[in-house]
C-alpha cells in the first residue's frame, strides 16, 4: 500500500501525436508531471474515453498490451510500447467498490491493454512504466451524475495510495476544431471560460448539469465521451473538494488541452 493520495485528477490528452510532437504544449506539462506531484502512486486507475462500454468494466490483466486506436499518424507512433504491469488486485477492489455503491453489473475484460486516452499521457508522465495500470471503462450511454457517483464509489482508493486519473479532452468537437495554428474559437473560449469559473468556485452540480448550463454546450462535445472522465474524478475527490486549473492550454484550433486537480477537502 502506498501513501495516501488526497488528489484525483482530469488530464486533457489532446492529440495521440503529444507522444512524439514536442511542439504541443501540454507535452512539457506531462513530461513534468513528476516534479510538480512528486509522490509515487502505488497503482493508477484510469477512466478513458476511448473506452466506451454498455456498463462499467475493468481490465484484468497482468501485463497491459499498447493498443494503437488512431490513424494516418507517423510510423514512429506504431512502435511505442507501454508495457505497464496491470494491476489484477485493483482491478478487483474497483469492481467490489462499484458493486458496493449500487451499481449492480460490473464486467471484468481478461485482455484489454490500454488505449491511448491512457497510455499516451502516461507515456510522458511515467516514462519507466513500472507502476501497475488498471482501466475502468465509462459508459457513455448513462449520464454525468452515473459518473460522478461512480467516482465516489472509487474515493477510498486514494487512501490506498492510488492515483485516479480521467482523460478526455474539455473541449472536443473534432469537425470544428479548425487549422492547426488557429485560435480557439468564440464558442469553445466561452465554454473554457465557463467550466474553469464552475470548477474553481466548487459549482460541481452545475458542471453536472453541463448540457443545461454551459454555453454551446453541444457544439463543444457532440458526444460525451471525452468529458464523462472529468465526472469520475470530480466525485472520486470526496464532497467540497477544491479544483484547481493545473495546466491550460490548446492543441488544434478549438481542442483545448486544459488539465484539472482536485483536492479532498480534509487534506
Amino acid at each position: 500500500m502506498g501513501l495516501r493520495l488526497n488528489q484525483t485528477f482530469y488530464v486533457s490528452h489532446g492529440s495521440p501525436a503529444l507522444a512524439v510532437d514536442d511542439s504541443i504544449p501540454a507535452r512539457k506539462f506531462f513530461t513534468s508531471w513528476k516534479e510538480r506531484f512528486p509522490t509515487p502512486p502505488s497503482a493508477i486507475l484510469v477512466v478513458s474515453a476511448h473506452w466506451d462500454t454498455h456498463v462499467p468494466t475493468v481490465n484484468v490483466v497482468d501485463r497491459n498490451d499498447t493498443i494503437y486506436d488512431f490513424y494516418g499518424f507517423p510510423e514512429s507512433m506504431y512502435k511505442l510500447k507501454y508495457p505497464a504491469p496491470g494491476a489484477p488486485e485493483l482491478a478487483k477492489r474497483v469492481k467490489e467498490l462499484l458493486i458496493g455503491s449500487g451499481f449492480e453489473h460490473v464486467k471484468e475484460d481478461m485482455n484489454r491493454g490500454l488505449d491511448h486516452g491512457a497510455w499516451v499521457p502516461l507515456l510522458l508522465m511515467y516514462p519507466e512504466a513500472d507502476i501497475p495500470v488498471c482501466q475502468l471503462s465509462l459508459s457513455s450511454n448513462k449520464g454525468t451524475t452515473y459518473h460522478y457517483n461512480m467516482g465516489k464509489a472509487l474515493a477510498p482508493l486514494k487512501d490506498q495510495g492510488v492515483l485516479i486519473i480521467g482523460s478526455g479532452s474539455a473541449t472536443h468537437n473534432l469537425k470544428a476544431m479548425g487549422p492547426r495554428n488557429s485560435p480557439p474559437a468564440p464558442w469553445a473560449q466561452a465554454f473554457m471560460t465557463w467550466l474553469k469559473t464552475s470548477l474553481l468556485e466548487g459549482r460541481y452540480e452545475e458542471v453536472n448539469e453541463y448540457e443545461e448550463k454551459a454555453p454551446y454546450a453541444k457544439m463543444v462535445h457532440p458526444r460525451s465521451d471525452h468529458f464523462l472522465p472529468l465526472h469520475v474524478a470530480m466525485g472520486a475527490a470526496g464532497e467540497n473538494a477544491k479544483a484547481k486549473v493545473i495546466h491550460d492550454s490548446w492543441d488544434v484550433g478549438s481542442i483545448s488541452c486544459a488539465s484539472f486537480s482536485f483536492t479532498a477537502a480534509n487534506a
